[in-house]
């Protein structure tokens, strides 16, 4: 979840320090800090709060240096305060370490540690590491193994960069479960948690894999494992663009990301929709063909928006291919003992390919012998890399807190698994044209919804002092629910839960009066009197109705006390298109209660620890 930024060379280490930790802020930023190595003395600043408040904190101060590591903390162990904030010192307070992630075994070493002396200071998991460090370099006598010896002493995940005033013409990092990125230059080298703390210096790069660890000077970059195994890297290059990661005009990151959906949707569709064949082409899942067509159950795992997204692709699935589907979260998968095997599939999504949740589901599946595939947007995250095949949605740098582009991309890159895998399991081509031709729509579709955006901010001003909201839709919009009722909670703290709409009356029912919105997600597909009944329903009880409905339904406007219009689609595609208001009136709200749209409280972009 943390942001880790690394910089040796010939230049000014901080100003990249700081820009970088800027651009990963999106990580955590309950502190931040500062480690450089100055006239051959170790120099940590650091301070609760926002890197803003950590660059006010070094105004003025002299601190050139060619080496240096930053960090921008989101909290595991220890609250946000100036003494928790990273980077953590040993006792000598020659060495400094940051790190993402989290040390399960820390109170054991921790105790070990104070037996033999050493003053812990800190309440996080993080310190303990720094003098383990410290105590196995009197042994080893060279920071590199040093690091290496104490990281086979531990348990749990890391992402971490050590410097030493007494060998400071290096850096050591090492990751498990926590990515690190290498950028390589010339007479000069860069390290981050995300390659978008990189973008500005260089295109060059490499990914350590899970348990391996590099010695990174100015001119080179060494990496073994470590275990003491020599790796040979290949270096890969980045086609992210400053650009993508500017807010380009827009106020927030999530105005910005909502706004650039009808693209990102098209980069998913381009070049892998065939209208006229009624058909879809995913080059990266034709190795495992086989074994989804003749699937006895696919089983899709993710977290948080990214499960949304799954529960509306098992609609999907199921319906147009007619394989069994599960959707399963991945925080509880591994944990519960799976019966899962050889003749099932794995989807997991996520937008970062790195939530350490869903990677543990991989690892699980694959263990059990099943198909295990990706559905990721970050291209070199570790699922990629871990899984057998699968696709990127390629739905572009999404830094906002609050996912909007890379759901909508998801669903996207699942109904286009659905028609592929329908085609190939019996669906005709007439039909397989209906859907492919109307999939290709949705773009333009979304684009008319956005102009919505001034009718939805009226709506959010109207509501922004309500403390409840009630999301309901059905079928293939109980996930569009869902979604919409999250986003309120993330970014705006208002309280809101998402149903399926007709179980209302067997527990929430109890929750509406004339002060409770309800907002009801109301296409004009199968289930529309169904939903008409529970809008009844809510009525009845003096709940204020906002839908959610088709531009050609006037039936609603006698029901509803504000509709929002949207275009009709089949109701496979629907979630895609009426979930983009939903989105639009929790950012309102959220601007409109004051609050941090992008750095939503207590959350980070990517979750990386348990």
């Amino acid at each position: 979840m943390c942001g880790i930024v690394g910089y040796i060379g010939g230049g000014k280490a901080l100003p990249v320090l700081l820009e970088g930790l800027k651009r990963l802020e999106y990580r955590g930023y309950d502190s931040a800090g500062v480690a450089l190595v100055k006239d051959g003395r170790l120099v940590v600043k650091k301070k609760a709060g926002k890197v803003s408040d950590l660059e006010q904190l070094l105004q003025g101060q002299d601190l050139d240096s060619g080496l240096g590591i930053g960090h921008t903390r989101w909290a595991t162990h220890g609250e946000p305060s100036d003494l928790n904030a990273h980077p953590h010192v040993d006792c000598s307070g020659t060495i400094a370490l940051i790190h993402n992630g989290i040390i399960e075994n820390y109170a054991t070493i921790k105790k070990k540690l104070i037996q033999d002396g050493h003053v812990i200071k800190t309440a996080t998991d993080t310190e303990v590491l720094v003098h383990l460090i410290e105590e196995m370099l009197k042994k080893t006598g060279d920071l590199c193994t040093a690091v290496r010896y104490a990281l086979l002493e531990v348990e749990g995940t890391f992402g971490i960069l050590v410097i030493s005033q007494k060998e400071p013409d290096k850096i050591i990092a090492a990751r498990r479960g926590s990515p690190i990125v290498i950028g390589l230059g010339e007479g000069q080298n860069y390290i981050a948690s995300d390659a978008s703390a990189l973008v500005e210096h260089t295109r060059q790069v490499v990914y350590l894999n899970d348990d391996e660890i590099a010695c990174i000077t100015k001119e080179a970059c060494t990496i073994k494992t470590i275990r003491d195994q020599e790796v040979v890297k290949q270096v890969e290059q980045i086609t992210l663009s400053l650009a993508q990661i500017e807010k380009g005009g827009y106020d927030h990151f999530m105005l910005k990301e909502i706004y650039e959906q009808p693209e990102s949707i098209l980069n998913c569709l381009r070049g892998r929709l065939r209208v006229e064949e009624g058909d879809a082409h995913l080059g990266g899942l034709l190795p495992v063909m086989d074994r989804l067509v003749n699937a006895k159950r696919i089983i899709i795992t993710a977290c948080g928006t990214s499960w949304h997204a799954a529960l509306a692709g098992k609609y999907m699935l199921e319906q147009m291919a007619r394989i069994p589907v599960e959707v399963d979260y991945a925080s509880e998968f591994r944990y519960r003992s799976p019966v899962i095997g050889p003749e099932d599939v794995l989807f997991v999504i996520s937008q970062s390919g790195e939530t350490a949740d869903t990677l543990g589901a991989l690892r699980e599946a694959k263990q059990k012998g099943a198909a295990a595939l990706g559905i990721v947007n970050v291209v070199g995250s570790t699922i990629p890399r871990e899984t057998e095949a699968g696709i990127y949605i390629h739905a572009g740098p999404e830094i906002g807190v609050a996912s909007t582009k890379a759901f909508t991309s998801q669903i996207a890159g699942l109904a286009l698994i659905s028609i592929m895998l329908a085609r190939r399991k019996g669906m005709g081509q007439t039909r397989g044209r209906v859907l492919a031709g109307e999939l290709a729509t949705i773009p333009e579709k979304v684009k008319k919804v956005l102009e919505l955006d001034q009718q939805i901010k009226q709506l959010a001003e109207e509501f922004k002092n309500v403390r409840n909201f009630l999301y309901l839709g059905r079928g293939s919009n109980f996930p569009t629910a869902l979604e919409g009722a999250l986003k309120l909670k993330e970014i705006s703290y208002v309280h809101a839960e998402g149903y399926p709409a007709a179980e209302m009356k067997h527990g929430p029912i109890a929750l509406i009066d004339e002060n409770m919105p309800v907002v009801v997600v109301a296409p004009k597909d199968a289930l529309y009197s169904k939903v008409i009944s529970n809008i009844q329903e809510v009525r009845a009880r003096k709940g204020r109705v906002i839908a959610i409905a088709n531009e050609d339904d006037h039936e609603i406007d006698s029901l509803a006390e504000f509709v929002i219009r949207v275009p009709r689609t089949v109701s496979y595609f629907g979630p895609i298109v009426n979930v983009v208001p939903l989105q639009l009136l929790a950012y309102h709200m959220a601007v409109a209660r004051g609050c941090n749209v992008d750095q939503p409280r207590n959350l980070a972009k990517s979750v990386t620890v348990e």
